[in-house]
């Protein structure tokens, strides 16, 4: 299933309704069909939407405005026309003027205001906008041209921003510490519109009468195209047509490279590209290495993969990053390999289209539907925060008093306040819930701080699963925003993905694995096999050998455990896998998310129920003897319940430091480990990156793993668990308790697994305590 499918489902997700849009580009609408064109005809078909496009300079005496209906759409293009010899101050004043002038005649009220130049913003910035996004698709400030003002407003227009897009993942490298709600939006595709040239289209007549194999290029024709490469590549490969389409822009035609293999054929409608794309057999990327290509994300490559052609590129990062490996791609460094390129990808178009099953499949997550729904649910987001943030504080009800209860539940983390609003809502019972924190959610509580910071009280705490039922479940009582966890770990002067992974290899020894089987092969030659594999060093060891292990687990699992890997069980090291790709995220769970306006919200909703007593500040030994419920679920300790009549289960606790800085970065994703023992915490967490939270300051924890204190981790060691059996089998032999969650089980589990827990339990109990009432809504029924 589609993940922003499910998101979009959700009841609880806020809309930004029909508020209008005007997006302010620095491309014509009807120039060429680009990334504002493709978003802006979406948003469209719901909403109002005006394009607001650069000036044109006008001979008459007065400012004015031209207004373009185009047809097929609902975009109006709004075309400002200042005379050419006034001084800017005069120019952003009239245009300043013009904008009002259009909010008032259409009836605009607070709209979104969509920026793909921040050159704008300069006449725009005091409109009441409803959100303020800057999609930065390229890095506009080092094009040929450009003003030397657009840096200085690119500032402030982020400063503004309630959301930061960027065209590709290098641009978001460059830009994501100036900004907390900023999100990478590589090149998308209209696959079905350009997979109509793998049919066999007829070939235009102007390309008709090229002779030989032809490798084409569409596309703006400027100063980021490598001049003298196409130059050189032409002359090696006189017997292939090089086929150029597009309007030459910043640069004379003079500069243009001339042979009679060299064909430019001028700008072609978005409607024919495929009809040219079809009779070519390979197409073209050939692209400088200079500042204006630093952080480009052509769409010509899933656009060209989509038509079947294979392609060729200089080694733009972008580029590189996201296809160097796919089938059909080929990353050149020179003239010479450029050419070596073109002979490799004309073989591979003539001998088999079977490489075509794997682009396919990566061009079907890259649709500019899917970008679209994205990007939408992010103005949404951002629109929905604001309004909370205007809004006064939602304050949770605490039921005091009451008479007897179907069940007392004790702590009300998540599988307390799973069961508890299960029994109450689901099955009709009166519940009493206590906790002798005093605040709900357990260690996911989450809080405002003095300065306005959501943070985690208790260290991060990110929500993966692949269960779709624990999704939806949990989807009643909260919205979501989509969260992709990375961590880095610091190994010298270095910062390196965790879990190792192909990335992790080339920076550390200074390699160029290119694909997967090359980082296999490296992994295979320093692992070494362990039999049996029985404890945490066994994993790591068996599957990247004795110095990989030392730099990344040994430090880290001794600081975290307070024991040597050799002396944990393997469970402990299996969480955390070994990659060959270059994939850095922590998980790989189909549904990656954070409750949208935070855990403890959603806590507090699953508890609002008029069968719900809540008692915060409550320690289950004040009212255990009282008979207040027939039946206890208990999700403490479960030797504290027995009084450690064996003894106390060991556990690790955690200890967190907080800290509010006066910046809006602090590290360059959420979370940073710390393996070296040299260091005395375990790792840093910056929580905006996990909230989502736009604020000029930024807020961390230090995280120190203690023998004592709260219990958090149940210590997986033989020993441990033959004493814990021992409290298992007391629990066996009453009928009235019931043992959940990981302190009550002596069981590490994630959060998706505490809940899957909690709800198994539920149906056990139904089953037991003959629960007969109809299951309403319910998806464990």
């Amino acid at each position: 299933m589609n993940l922003l499918n499910v998101f979009s489902r959700v009841p609880e997700a806020p809309s930004f309704g029909d508020r209008p849009l005007i997006c302010f580009s620095h491309l014509r609408w009807d120039f060429v069909l680009q990334r504002p064109q493709h978003l802006m005809r979406r948003f469209s078909a719901e909403r109002q939407v005006l394009f607001f496009e650069e000036f044109i300079p006008t001979d008459h005496h007065l400012a004015y405005l031209e207004i373009h209906p185009f047809e097929g759409t609902r975009v109006k293009s709004i075309r400002p026309r200042i005379p050419h010899c006034w001084t800017e101050e005069d120019r952003e004043a009239a245009l300043r003027s013009l904008l009002d002038d259009v909010i008032q005649l259409m009836g605009i009220r607070q709209p979104v205001l969509w920026f793909y130049t921040p050159m704008m913003f300069s006449f725009a910035r005091h409109v009441d906008a409803s959100a303020v996004i800057y999609d930065c698709m390229d890095e506009l400030a080092n094009f040929k041209f450009a003003p030397p003002r657009i840096k200085e407003l690119e500032s402030a227009l982020i400063a503004r921003a309630d959301a930061v897009f960027t065209g590709g993942y290098s641009l978001y490298e460059a830009k994501k510490r100036y900004h907390d709600n900023i999100h990478p939006f590589p090149s998308s595709v209209d696959a079905p519109h350009f997979r109509a040239a793998r049919s066999g289209l007829s070939e235009p007549a102007d390309q008709a009468t090229i002779p030989g194999p032809k490798l084409g290029f569409c596309g703006v024709i400027d100063e980021r195209l490598d001049l003298d490469l196409i130059r050189s590549v032409a002359a090696l490969k006189p017997n292939l047509a090089f086929v150029f389409l597009g309007p030459v822009i910043k640069i004379s035609p003079d500069e243009l490279p001339r042979a009679n293999n060299i064909h430019y054929l001028g700008q072609k409608a978005y409607s024919d590209l495929p009809a040219y794309l079809s009779s070519w057999d390979a197409a073209l990327m050939p692209f400088a290495l200079n500042e204006a290509t630093q952080y480009i994300s052509p769409t010509k490559t899933p656009e060209y993969l989509a038509a079947g052609r294979p392609v060729i590129s200089t080694r733009i990062f972008d580029v590189d990053r996201s296809y160097g490996s796919v089938p059909g791609v080929f990353i050149a460094d020179d003239a010479k390999g450029f050419v070596e390129a073109c002979e490799a990808a004309l073989e591979m178009k003539s001998s088999s289209s079977a490489w075509l099953k794997d682009v396919d499949a990566l061009l079907a997550l890259s649709s500019w539907d899917d970008t679209f729904h994205s990007m939408k649910l992010l103005v949404e987001e951002a629109l929905d925060r604001k309004n909370r943030a205007a809004a006064p504080p939602r304050k949770f009800r605490v039921k005091k008093g009451g008479s007897a209860y179907d069940y007392v539940i004790v702590g009300a983390g998540f599988a307390g306040s799973v069961l508890t609003e299960r029994l109450a809502a689901d099955a009709g019972k009166r519940v009493l819930i206590c906790d002798r924190r005093s605040h709900v959610g357990g260690n996911a509580h989450d809080y405002y701080n003095d300065d306005g910071i959501l943070v985690h009280r208790y260290g991060p705490h990110i929500f993966h699963t692949n269960s779709e039922e624990i999704f939806d479940y949990l989807s009643r009582f909260t919205a979501w925003r989509p969260y992709e966890h990375r961590v880095l770990a610091q190994v010298g002067d270095q910062r390196l993905p965790i879990p190792i992974n192909r990335t992790t290899l080339n920076r550390l020894y200074g390699l160029d694995l290119s694909d997967d089987a090359a980082a296999e092969r490296f992994l295979g030659d320093r692992a070494e096999p362990c039999h049996p594999i029985r404890t945490s060093r066994d994993v790591v060891v068996s599957q990247v050998g004795t110095e990989l292990y030392r730099v990344f687990f040994e430090g880290y699992t001794r600081k975290q455990w307070g024991l040597d890997p050799a002396d944990l069980d393997k469970s402990v090291t299996a969480r955390v896998p070994t990659r060959t790709n270059i994939d850095d995220r922590y998980f790989l769970d189909r549904f990656q998310v954070m409750p949208l306006h935070g855990y403890t919200p959603m806590f507090e909703r699953m508890l609002d129920h008029d069968n719900i007593t809540v008692m915060l500040g409550t320690d289950y030994a004040d009212i255990r003897g009282q008979g207040l419920a027939p039946h206890t679920i208990f999700t403490g300790p479960i030797d504290e319940y027995y009084n450690y009549r064996f003894g106390q289960l060991p556990y690790r606790s955690l200890e967190f430091v907080h800290e509010t800085h006066d910046v809006r970065r602090f590290l360059p994703v959420g979370v940073v480990n710390y393996p070296s023992e040299d260091v005395p915490y375990t790792r840093v967490t910056e929580y905006k990156h996990l909230t989502g939270q736009v604020h000029a300051k930024t807020s961390i924890s230090y995280e120190f793993s203690r023998p004592d204190g709260d219990p958090y981790y149940p210590i997986p060691r033989p020993e441990n668990q033959i004493l814990y059996k021992q409290y298992e089998a007391l629990a066996r032999q009453l009928d009235q308790v019931t043992f959940v969650g990981r302190l009550g089980t002596y069981k590490y589990y994630n959060m998706d697994q505490v809940i899957g827990q909690a709800l198994a339990t539920y149906k056990r109990l139904r089953l037991r305590h003959g629960v007969t009432d109809p299951i309403i809504g319910g998806v464990y029924g």
